[in-house]
């Protein structure tokens, strides 16, 4: 049997082709990870991929075009994986669709399928493919994007769709860290807050974008977080008050 060529760390990056997916791919491959890029434009991972060439000529990229509703694409993905390196250190599930700002009665239910579809089950497909490659891994670390928008005590009018897919997101992914508690894996959830993405400027298109901290200003802390020798699991780390926080039980 051919040995898969050794590499230090395999780490998968979903949305990786702007925004936190590009720093943080591009972050990893700073470390050495080899990095796995999944996004659906071909070009834009292209790009990504000259750019971590050209800022380190001995790192090398996995391009993956891939829409992440194509869920039988991702138990490709596992065996691919599994068949080149029978392991992955590294998952970051950033990607994600932020679907229409609207009252819950306007939303059609294409748009509410296509939402979960990418939000909600595509990160389950993945959890699906990839367990067995996590387990395999000596420290595997996982960490979820998620959004203040689905658990502020406040609940903000016209944002349901988005908020209700990121809710369920951050149940999966605590159910993920309560499975994998006796493993090598780590499950973490990350709260970006206000950031300079492109789907912050959909969503709030009359803010300005000089007043919101980069990607590039997060990546550092989702390094410290996709570490080996990060230890908590199903917590969720705020950005913006640079805290990890413990889920409550309500009262």
């Amino acid at each position: 049997m051919t040995q898969p060529p050794a590499v230090s760390r395999v780490a998968l990056v979903t949305g990786a082709s702007r925004g936190i997916g590009r720093a943080a791919a591009l972050a990893l491959a700073a470390q050495g990870a080899h990095v796995i890029a999944l996004a659906r434009t071909q070009g834009a991972l292209e790009a990504l991929d000259d750019e971590i060439r050209a800022a380190h000529p001995n790192a090398a990229a996995t391009l993956v075009p891939l829409d992440l509703t194509d869920h039988d694409a991702l138990d490709r993905l596992g065996r691919s994986i599994y068949d080149r390196w029978g392991r992955l250190d590294v998952f970051l599930g950033n990607a994600a669709l932020l679907g229409p700002i609207s009252p819950l009665p306007h939303i059609s239910p294409k748009a509410f399928a296509d939402v979960f579809s990418v939000n909600v089950t595509a990160n389950w497909r993945l959890i699906r493919s990839l367990d067995v490659l996590l387990r395999a891994a000596p420290a595997a670390r996982v960490a979820f994007l998620t959004s203040g928008v689905a658990s502020r005590a406040e609940t903000r009018a016209y944002w349901g769709l988005y908020a209700a897919s990121k809710a369920a997101l951050d149940l999966l992914a605590r159910t993920y860290a309560a499975e994998t508690i006796n493993t090598p894996v780590r499950v973490m959830l990350v709260n970006p807050g206000r950031m300079r993405t492109r789907m912050r400027a959909a969503a709030m298109p009359g803010e300005d974008p000089a007043t919101l901290p980069t990607p590039e200003e997060l990546a550092p802390k989702l390094m410290r977080l996709l570490s080996p020798d990060w230890t908590e699991t199903g917590k969720l780390y705020d950005f913006p008050a640079d805290k990890v926080l413990s889920f409550r039980d309500p009262e």
